[in-house]
């Protein structure tokens, strides 16, 4: 089995959703940069509630905590919106709002990943990664 996914924010964006689905707590994805600052953008808006890297071998491993045991998780939908095929970018002015701002778009700009609201605070545009409610 190969740990090389051809997209990597969508496999990560698909294993939260499969175990949000399954009411599964933690999961554990190989880790990246970018998917841990994905995760620690994620993790500071509360829709999930913790993570940590795993040292390992061939590569460390990302431990994602969704939710406390019992307690149910933040994340309604969580979808992939820039897909390698079809690249999604816009200005700040044109950032898409979620769910009437209960939801958020995380963007990747050239001062790194940021949500949406922060990106317009601070006239970045960027290429939209995820959206989450």
């Amino acid at each position: 089995m190969s740990l090389q996914s051809t997209d990597q924010i969508a496999d990560l964006i698909t294993r939260i959703r499969n175990a949000v689905n399954v009411g599964k707590n933690v999961i554990l994805v190989p880790t990246s940069k970018l998917k841990a600052g994905v995760v620690e953008v994620l993790v500071k808006n509360g829709y999930i509630a913790s993570f940590a890297v795993v040292e390992g071998e061939p590569r460390g491993m990302l431990k994602i905590i969704i939710n406390e045991a019992g307690a149910n998780a933040k994340i309604n939908e969580i979808t992939k919106v820039s897909k390698p095929g079809r690249r999604v970018y816009t200005a700040a002015k044109d950032l898409p709002v979620v769910k009437s701002g209960r939801g958020m778009v995380i963007v990747s700009t050239s001062k790194g990943l940021m949500t949406g609201r922060e990106a317009k605070k601070n006239h970045l545009g960027g290429e939209i990664l995820v959206k989450v409610w």
